[in-house]
C-alpha cells in the first residue's frame, strides 16, 4: 500500500475521531459534572444517614454498614445518569448483564464469604442479640469479651489476653452463651465435709456465710444442697447470685465466698477431710490385717523383726 494512501487513512480516522469527540464533548462535560455532583451527594447522604442512626442509638457496625451502602447506592445512581447523558444506555445494559453473570459465578465460588457477610449484617442490625461489644460470651470453644464486630468476622479477647477471630457464619450456626445479657450470674461453691459432722449444722453455717458475702444479690435466696456420698466426705454445693458485668465480678465473689466458708468451718469445728483410703485384707472386706493373718503370725513376724 502506498505511503500516501496510508497517511490519508490515518488522518481520516483521526479526523473522524476528533469530530466525534467534539460532538461528545458537551455531553462528556455534563457527565463529569453529574458524577461530581453525585459524589458530593453521596458524602452528604452518608453523613446524614449516620447522624440519623445515631439518634436511634443504632449499633456502630450497623451504622457503618448502612452509611457505606448509602454512599455506594448514590454513586451507582450517578454513574447510571452520567452514562445516560452520554447516550451509552446500550453499553450500560451490557455492563449490568455482565455484572449479573459475574456476580452469580462469584456467589458460587465464595459461598462461605457470602455467608459470613450475611451473618455480619445480621449481627450489625441486631443491636443486642446475640451479643454486643463488651459482652462476656462463650461460643465455638472460645470464652472471652467481645472486642469488635465486623461484617465478616467477630473478634473475642479471651481471659488470658489472646484475640480469637471467629467467622460470623460459625457464630450463627453454633451455640452462643452470653453471660452479660442478664446482668447477673450464679456463683457455685462445691465442697465436702466429714462423715462425723452434723449436716444440718453444716447447711446452716454455709447458708449464713454465703448470705453475708459482699455484693450478693439480696433479692435471691442462698441455696445449699448435699449432692452425694464421696470417698472420704459428704459433698455439697452452695449457690448465690451476684451482679455481673465482667468476669472479675464473678471470680472476686467466688474467691470471697471460699475464704469466708473456710473461716466459718474453722470457727465451728467443721472438718473438710483429706482423701482417706481403707485397706481390706479379708475376703469379705472390712477385716483388719491382724485378723486376716493366722493366729500368732503377726507376733512371729514382729519377733523376727526385733
Amino acid at each position: 500500500m502506498p505511503i500516501d494512501q496510508v497517511y490519508d487513512n490515518v488522518t481520516g480516522k483521526l479526523s473522524t475521531w476528533a469530530d466525534s469527540f467534539g460532538q461528545m464533548l458537551p455531553n462528556l462535560l455534563i457527565a463529569l459534572f453529574v458524577l461530581g455532583l453525585f459524589w458530593l451527594l453521596a458524602s452528604v447522604a452518608c453523613s446524614a444517614s449516620d447522624r440519623a442512626l445515631r439518634r436511634f442509638d443504632t449499633h456502630q457496625a450497623a451504622r457503618d454498614l448502612i452509611s457505606r451502602m448509602t454512599r455506594i447506592g448514590v454513586l451507582l445512581a450517578g454513574v447510571v445518569v452520567a452514562l445516560g447523558v452520554m447516550n451509552l444506555d446500550k453499553a450500560l445494559a451490557s455492563i449490568l448483564a455482565g455484572a449479573g453473570i459475574v456476580g452469580l459465578a462469584l456467589g458460587f465460588a465464595f459461598q462461605d464469604l457470602a455467608g459470613n457477610l450475611i451473618s455480619g449484617v445480621g449481627l450489625a442490625v441486631h443491636r443486642r442479640w446475640p451479643f454486643k461489644i463488651g459482652d462476656v460470651v462463650e461460643t465455638n470453644d472460645v470464652f472471652g469479651v467481645v472486642e469488635k464486630i465486623h461484617l465478616r468476622t467477630s473478634i473475642v479477647r479471651t481471659l488470658d489476653g489472646k484475640m480469637a477471630v471467629i467467622p460470623n457464619k460459625q457464630i450463627y450456626q453454633n451455640k452462643v452463651l452470653n453471660h452479660s445479657v442478664s446482668g447477673t450470674r450464679r456463683v457455685e461453691i462445691a465442697c465436702g465435709v466429714s462423715y462425723g459432722d452434723d449436716l444440718e449444722k453444716v447447711r446452716q453455717v454455709v447458708m449464713d456465710t454465703l448470705g453475708g458475702v459482699e455484693g450478693r444479690d439480696r433479692s435471691r435466696d442462698v441455696e445449699v444442697f448435699f449432692t452425694g456420698f464421696g470417698n472420704s466426705s459428704i459433698d455439697f454445693v452452695g449457690r448465690f447470685w451476684v451482679d455481673y458485668e465482667k468476669q472479675p465480678d464473678f471470680l472476686d465473689a467466688q474467691s470471697r465466698a471460699i475464704i469466708a466458708t473456710k473461716k466459718a468451718f474453722d470457727a465451728n469445728d467443721i472438718v473438710i477431710p483429706f482423701p482417706i483410703r481403707t485397706l481390706d485384707f479379708g475376703v469379705r472386706g472390712g477385716q483388719p490385717l491382724a485378723e486376716a493373718l493366722p493366729v500368732g503370725a503377726f507376733n512371729g513376724h514382729a519377733q523376727e523383726a526385733a
